[in-house]
């Protein structure tokens, strides 16, 4: 099974001159604990996540309503394509304690898959589903890398 079969093509990003206040109130609205970062091309740039404005922001004493997500967002970003095998995505998230990885074509920011949409999935094996979010939530795993 391909990426293009599950993903979500619906994906809410924000610029690098968004503020995290802006961000975190996107995700509030949609419901989500991630956004990628685009340029204004729509080109993948990085991602910040809930865990990035806690730890990255608040925990630092930035002002959410000043700080720009480009100073806290992840750059180097994990990625795949429509084509790519759903067991290499799953294995991906597993070995680097992910829920959601972005998917491009040309760079260009083109849909997102996450836990959830495998999990959806009727054709992605159950233990495969399993090892994913066993992997994920071992926090012994990171520490081992």
């Amino acid at each position: 099974m391909r990426v293009k079969e599950c993903m979500s093509e619906q994906v809410v990003w924000a610029t690098g001159d968004n503020t995290i206040y802006d961000v975190a109130k996107l995700m509030n609205e949609n419901h989500i604990g991630s956004i990628p970062v685009c340029d204004n091309q729509q080109k993948l740039v990085g991602i910040i996540t809930d865990r990035d404005i806690v730890l990255r922001t608040i925990a630092c004493d930035k002002d959410v309503m000043q700080t720009k997500v480009t100073d806290i967002m992840t750059t180097d970003v994990i990625r795949t394509s429509k084509d790519t095998e759903v067991s290499w995505v799953a294995d991906i998230m597993a070995k680097n304690q992910i829920r959601r990885v972005p998917v491009v074509e040309d760079e260009k920011l083109v849909g997102i898959i996450s836990v959830g949409d495998l999990a959806k999935n009727t054709e992605v094996p159950d233990q495969e589903l399993s090892n994913c979010m066993c992997h994920i939530c071992n926090e012994s795993n990171k520490n081992a890398e």
